[in-house]
């Protein structure tokens, strides 16, 4: 099976602005953009993290 639906993308912090973590997603099943809460290391603390291009 072709595997061209998932793309890779970019979490951010959205605090501090540090580009912290990368994920793959199905575009065809979440075509908005992913927003999870993810350790910051900066911080030292869970943060909300979103997807940026």
């Amino acid at each position: 099976m072709a595997t061209d639906q998932r793309v890779r993308v970019t979490l951010a912090c959205t605090e501090c602005g540090d580009r912290n973590y990368t994920v793959t997603k199905n575009k065809k099943t979440h075509p908005e953009r992913l927003e999870i809460k993810k350790y910051c290391p900066r911080l030292r603390r869970h943060t909300l993290h979103k997807e940026v291009k």
